[in-house]
């Protein structure tokens, strides 16, 4: 028992739920004593020396004296290999089948009596005992996998491995899944064991609710990412290098990971950081693109104003007697007959309250923050907190309900005498632009009467719940009391669990958000999770817990965004989830759980959602203002701010905590947060590209400062500020008091958006931070599409550098469905004192603003 189990006990023990909670942590402290006995003797084993190997497509098998290692390198640069017969399949994090073999990679003889395979972007070499060396076309080593080594049980059973691997001396690592400590990952060990860590968490606390053994290195010889794709529970130790003084040796830095069983199989990608996260896309699924009211309004096509032939047009901003011209076929004057009035100028556009102007064949829905409580109690309630938003001239998207509003916690229910006309409530919300999103926990009452329960039992020869060794229905205790747990690892259970939410379709819900699906069971102490021993379908295969606990909630998550696709084909799913593992972008997003209030939690709210975007999961966001406590008002604003600039902006907190609606902080407050609030309005058009972009290559909305130079050191070292996108660099403020701040910039010239100050990177700059507003620059050159004062798109156009051109993508939104979408790229340059800006294959169909001339 440590600490944390120390202070559950506590609170707990004396309750009525307390005392339940001790016999669920005794039940399964019993169930796997009884089905998981000692390991007793176990016998280690390396692979010895190589024997022989046998070449095959893209690939082959290299033989050693007590293993074989599987080499394949798949079309598209990935990397596999497996020990002891390992296969790519099956796989929870792949994306179906895996990758076809690239036939042009042969292995063959190496050095000093090894193999290797030569292929595009990669050679991995093997040594005549066991180690792998990842390579780049120059040959210089980006990882070196030591021999690994097993221990197997002499009376059978589970082996359990260690794979030890050296990276350069500079190398930094990111990745792991969630980590509140990130986005680089320290010195120190990292458990890969879905937890749900007991009330609130900061960067002190390991491991979170996500967990994945995704490893991103970055180091000046390259860019790799390696994934071991085993989801037992394990543990990985970090340690960087040093480089040695003068002509000393470095130290290089080490990677270990340890797991309790299952195979011994990795994926490899290298290359630039946005190569990488193509190629980790590319092998476990493209990311659910959140459906267009999750992301803000729906952008139509030109007005005939604007499309009858007309090319880039619009305003110049401080053009100080610059000359700007737009590649277009119309005079002037007829550019100024079809458009009217030139668009206003940003600071003129802020100053208003947007009203409800519609837009080009669509009505408009205001783009502004997702509202959650644990707690909200009633309908009343609700009104209240929406009224409070549009009284105030601040927009509101979505409205969580948590476990409040279902009857006795039970999920798909509702409580009648709080919500007593639920589908009633969403339609008014929707036409008020505001949708609604619910709650949905994996535990189940098992209450003989309880419909989901009831038709759970009935699914398939054994019901749809886990069950013990003996075949017993696992129970745990929940917020509902004694409750079951689907497996989701089976499909028929799947596609029931799926069609459950029907339910939640009809009271009016938009979306979901899974909560508690690391899967939690409350307990006095110990792990709060199910026995490991509790046994699951794996897709047919069989097993237990310690193998299906850390994809749970990817398959809970597959479960309901599958369902909600069947139940309402016509529009894109909506959905996050607490927990999860590789590959759950393919579903959805995430978001931090419960971060504790706090300026250390604002801090690792950074980290998360820089981390999993590292991780292939590029829609996640924090609790705004963290989950517990009472934010100074400050801290509220800086955290509001921060969540503005992320891709999930939503406010939550637990219901004993303090309220989070910007109203309740003081009028500098709720100024401060509508300025970010119709900025984010603004950029809605650049966040509906950028999440197209990361469907369809991969890149996270939120960046690291190194994306586009790995190379630099500094930048690799820098973890509070962000690019988001390649346009714009977000710098939030992380500690009281502050109003001036240092920033790292990436190379190229950058303007601050509100006041135009210009800055040139490479180097280190101090930048303006009021507490009205968090320093935002733009690149030089960029292409930016965001919202104009009547509604529709414009292009906002950073002046390039003479001799640097610039550049940026434009997707339109295609609606809530799944239309296909138009990619436009737009070059921009400074020609003859003229900013031009032209689009790739077409004529420029929106105005465009000129800003930084």
């Amino acid at each position: 028992m440590d600490g944390r189990d120390l202070v559950r006990s506590v609170k707990l023990v004396g309750s009525k739920r307390g005392l339940r909670t001790v016999r669920a942590a005794w039940r399964r402290a019993r169930a796997d004593a009884r089905a998981l006995p000692g390991r007793g003797p176990e016998r280690a084993r390396v692979p010895g020396q190589v024997t022989g190997a046998e070449p095959g497509p893209g690939g082959g098998v290299v033989r050693f004296a007590r293993s074989e290692l599987r080499i394949r390198v798949a079309v598209g640069g990935a990397v596999f290999w497996g020990w002891d017969g390992a296969e790519p399949g099956p796989s929870y994090a792949v994306d179906g089948e895996a990758p076809a073999t690239n036939p042009r990679a042969v292995l063959e003889p190496g050095t000093d009596g090894g193999w290797q395979v030569v292929a595009e972007r990669l050679t991995v070499a093997v040594s005549r005992h066991g180690a792998v060396e990842l390579r780049t076309p120059g040959g210089v080593v980006l990882r070196r996998e030591l021999p690994p080594r097993w221990w197997e049980p002499v009376a059978g059973g589970a082996a359990r491995w260690v794979q030890r691997s050296e990276v350069a001396a500079d190398a930094r690592f990111f990745g792991l899944g969630g980590r509140a400590a990130g986005p680089r990952l320290r010195d120190g060990s990292y458990a890969l064991w879905n937890t749900d860590p007991g009330g609130r968490f900061g960067p002190g606390d390991d491991p979170l609710y996500l967990t994945m053994p995704v490893q991103l290195v970055v180091a000046d010889a390259g860019t790799h990412l390696v994934f071991y794709d085993n989801s037992w529970s394990g543990q990985v130790s970090l340690r960087e290098g040093k480089e040695g003084a003068g002509s000393g040796h470095d130290r290089p830095g080490a990677s270990e990971i340890r797991v309790d069983g299952g195979p011994l199989r990795c994926w490899a990608v290298a290359g630039t950081p946005a190569r990488v996260l193509a190629g980790w896309s590319a092998l476990t699924g493209a990311a659910a693109v959140p459906p267009s009211w999750a992301l803000g309004p729906v952008w139509g096509s030109p007005s005939s104003a604007r499309s009858a032939g007309v090319g880039a047009v619009g305003a110049c901003d401080r053009c100080a007697g610059a000359q700007v011209m737009w590649r277009s076929h119309l005079s002037w004057g007829a550019v100024r007959r079809a458009m009217g009035s030139p668009p206003v100028e940003r600071s003129r556009e802020l100053g208003e309250v947007p009203g409800a102007a519609a837009q080009t064949g669509n009505s408009r829905q205001d783009p502004g923050p997702q509202h959650a409580r644990w707690g909200f109690g009633s309908e009343r309630e609700v009104r209240r907190i929406v009224a409070g938003y549009r009284e105030r001239g601040l927009p509101l998207s979505v409205l969580h309900l948590d476990i409040d509003h279902y009857d006795g916690h039970r999920v798909f229910t509702v409580d009648r005498g709080r919500f007593p006309d639920l589908p009633g409530l969403a339609e008014e919300l929707r036409e008020a632009g505001v949708r609604l999103v619910s709650i949905v926990d994996p535990a189940v009452a098992a209450v003989r009467g309880n419909a989901v329960y009831d038709s759970g039992r009935a699914v398939g020869a054994s019901g749809a719940f886990v069950r013990d060794a003996r075949g017993r229905e696992v129970r745990g205790e929940v917020w509902p009391g004694a409750c079951v747990y689907p497996d989701f690892t089976d499909p028929g259970v799947r596609e029931w669990w799926g069609g459950l939410y029907a339910e939640r379709l009809a009271q009016g819900f938009s979306g979901v958000w899974h909560d508690m699906n690391e899967p939690v069971s409350f307990a006095a102490f110990g792990d709060p999770s199910l026995p490991r021993s509790a046994r699951h379908a794996l897709e047919g295969r069989g097993g237990d817990h310690r193998e299906a606990h850390n994809v749970y909630g990817l398959a809970m998550a597959r479960a309901g965004y599958e369902g909600l696709a069947r139940l309402r084909p016509e529009e894109r799913p909506f959905l996050f989830s607490r927990s999860g593992w590789a590959g759950m972008q393919r579903y959805g997003g995430t978001w931090s759980g419960d971060v504790a209030t706090g300026w250390p939690g604002l801090r690792a709210s950074l980290a998360l959602v820089l981390g999993l975007g590292l991780c292939g999961v590029p829609y996640s966001g924090p609790d705004v203002g963290g989950f517990d406590g009472s934010p100074s008002p400050e801290l509220y604003l800086r955290w509001f701010q921060l969540g503005a600039y992320l891709p999930l902006f939503r406010t939550h907190a637990a219901i004993d905590a303090g309220r989070r609606e910007p109203w309740e902080f003081g009028p500098e407050v709720l100024a401060g947060a509508r300025d970010v609030l119709l900025e984010r309005e603004r950029l809605r058009p650049y966040w509906v590209t950028l999440a197209r972009l990361a469907a369809l290559t991969g890149a996270p909305y939120v960046r690291p400062l190194w994306w586009s130079v790995p190379g630099d050191r500094g930048l690799r070292d820098c973890e509070d500020a962000f690019l988001l996108g390649d346009a714009l660099l977000v710098a939030p403020v992380m500690e009281p008091g502050v109003v001036r701040r240092a920033v790292r910039l990436p190379p190229g010239r950058w303007y601050d958006t509100v006041s135009g100050a210009v800055y040139e990177g490479p180097g280190r700059v101090v930048v303006e931070a009021p507490l009205s507003r968090v320093p935002v620059l733009a690149r030089a050159g960029a292409v930016i599409p965001v919202r104009g004062a009547d509604g529709g798109l414009e292009l906002e156009v950073w002046a390039p550098v003479a001799g640097r051109p610039g550049g940026g993508t434009v997707v339109r939104d295609a609606g809530d469905g799944w239309e296909p979408v138009v990619v436009e790229r737009y070059t921009s340059r400074l020609e003859g004192g003229r900013v031009v800006v032209e689009r790739d294959g077409g004529a420029v169909e929106w105005p465009v603003r000129v800003r930084g001339v």
